[in-house]
C-alpha cells in the first residue's frame, strides 16, 4: 500500500496553505496519498482538533502518518514533535493537540523535531506547517526513522480531559463542540447499543474499567432550557425540527434537531452543561 498521510488543520480551503503543504510532501514522498480529515477546525481551537483526531484516527489504515496543525503558538517556545504510537505516527505542535489520542496507547516514542536537515529552509516564523511539520510527515511516510528527525523527549503537553461524572442514576457532562450541522456533541460516552432499549456506557475519558447500562426509554436529558425524553437511534425518529438525544457516530451522546440545528435552537456552545438521568 502506498504511504498515507492524514491531514487535520484549521487552515480552511480558501487559501493555499493546505495545497502548499501537500506540494512540499509530494516533493519528498511522491508516492504519498492524502486523507483530508478536516481543514475546518475552528481557528486556534486546539481542543476541537484533539477531539476530532480522537474520533477519527482508528478508521485510518495502520502505518498512517497524521499531520495535525492547529498552532496558535507558532513561532513561540512550544516544541514541534512527532510521535510513534502503536501502528501510527503523529506530527503536531506540542500544545495538547495529541493528548487525547495518545492516552489510548501504553507505549510512545516521542521526538522533538529539531534536526534542521529535515526542515524546509529557511524556516518561517509563521508557517511551521509548511517548513517543519510537512517535511517531517513526508519523511516518516517515506520510511525515515523517527529518531533521525530530532531529539527524544519523554513528555508532551496535555489538554484538560473533558468531564463526565456518574453519581447514582445521574450522569453529568458538558458540550464538547457543535458540528457542521449544529449537533451538540457531549462528553457522555463511549456509548454502544446492547439492544433496542439498552445502552452500554464505558467512560471514554477517565477509567474504562466499568461499564454502565442505561435504559434508553427511561432516560431524561437536561440541556439548557430543554428537557428531552429518551435516547434515539436515528435523527428521523422525531418530527422535523424537534430536539432529540441520540448516539452519534463517534459514540458520544449527541443533542440534535431533526433537519435543524440544536446549537441554534438552544443557543448553546462548547462548555454548556448536560445531564442524563435514568428515571426509575
Amino acid at each position: 500500500m502506498p504511504p498515507i498521510i492524514a491531514l487535520l488543520t484549521d487552515f480552511g480551503t480558501q487559501d493555499t496553505y493546505v495545497g502548499v503543504m501537500k506540494a512540499v510532501m509530494l516533493g519528498i514522498c511522491p508516492e504519498a496519498r492524502f486523507i483530508d480529515l478536516s481543514h475546518n477546525i475552528q481557528p486556534q481551537n486546539v481542543r476541537q482538533a484533539a477531539l476530532a483526531l480522537l474520533s477519527s484516527y482508528r478508521f485510518c489504515p495502520p502505518g498512517t502518518v497524521f499531520l495535525t496543525v492547529v498552532d496558535p503558538g507558532v513561532g513561540s517556545s512550544r516544541k514541534p514533535i512527532a510521535v510513534q504510537a502503536g501502528d501510527y505516527f503523529f506530527v503536531a505542535p506540542d500544545n495538547g493537540l495529541l493528548s487525547y489520542v495518545l492516552a489510548d496507547f501504553a507505549a510512545l516514542n516521542i521526538v522533538e523535531l529539531n534536526n534542521p536537515a529535515y526542515h524546509l529552509q529557511p524556516v518561517s516564523k509563521t508557517f511551521h506547517g509548511r517548513d517543519i511539520f510537512s517535511p517531517a510527515a513526508a519523511h516518516l511516510a517515506a520510511g525515515t526513522a523517527l529518531t533521525a528527525l530530532g531529539t527524544p523527549c519523554e513528555r508532551y503537553a496535555k489538554q484538560l480531559m473533558p468531564q463526565m461524572k456518574i453519581t447514582g442514576s445521574l450522569i453529568s457532562g458538558t458540550v464538547l463542540y457543535a458540528d457542521h450541522f449544529g449537533n451538540l456533541i457531549t462528553s457522555i460516552g463511549e456509548l454502544a447499543w446492547e439492544d433496542p432499549h439498552t445502552l452500554a456506557l464505558t467512560p471514554r475519558f477517565g477509567s474504562r474499567e466499568h461499564t454502565y447500562l442505561i435504559n434508553t426509554t427511561r432516560s431524561r436529558i437536561a440541556i439548557g432550557t430543554a428537557q428531552i425524553s429518551g435516547i434515539r437511534d436515528t435523527y428521523a425518529s422525531v418530527l422535523r425540527g424537534d430536539l432529540l438525544a441520540l448516539v452519534g457516530s463517534s459514540g458520544f451522546l449527541e443533542i440534535a434537531a431533526n433537519q435543524g440545528s440544536a446549537a441554534e435552537v438552544l443557543k448553546l456552545a462548547a462548555g454548556a452543561s448536560v445531564t442524563l438521568e435514568v428515571v426509575e
